[in-house]
């Protein structure tokens, strides 16, 4: 279990990590700490590629993956309302530094979503799987995000 320590960062930054807990857990928030901490690191990357970070190709596949994770949860009665929109909600929030970016994070977690959609109509031991194997596969992305970041 990752965590961070939040004294050293400003107050926008606390409060990230603070939404981030209670909306995903410990991975996730995790995710929102790096995010804050790497961010000033990553400025001059995104000057000099327009509003581009090396770590976006991971960051759309967990946007991706919480899009059909919210789909197939809602089809196979899972009982987590809002909290995979809410998710990349947050990541929105810390991620999106200028309106086309949050429109690509939103973008992906749709895709996921309809991609989704059309292959599932019914909760099967298939959709379960999937579920399992993204949920896996977003704690792999989380950890090398939080790697990235220290």
């Amino acid at each position: 279990m990752t965590r961070c320590s939040c004294k050293d960062r400003p107050a926008a930054g606390k409060a990230l990590t603070i939404a981030a807990v209670t909306i995903m857990g410990v991975t996730i928030m995790g995710l929102a700490a790096v995010m804050t901490i790497a961010a000033p690191a990553n400025q001059s990357l995104a000057a000099s590629t327009g509003d581009e970070r090396s770590y976006d190709t991971r960051l759309m596949r967990l946007s991706e993956i919480l899009g059909a994770v919210h789909y197939l949860r809602e089809l196979c009665d899972g009982k987590d309302g809002q909290r995979w929109r809410d998710a990349v909600n947050q990541l929105i929030r810390t991620e999106g530094t200028s309106a086309l970016r949050r429109a690509t994070i939103a973008r992906r977690f749709n895709l996921g979503y309809r991609s989704y959609r059309r292959t599932y109509r019914n909760c099967t031991p298939s959709a379960r799987n999937t579920v399992s194997r993204f949920f896996k596969e977003a704690i792999d992305i989380s950890d090398e995000l939080i790697k990235l970041g220290k």
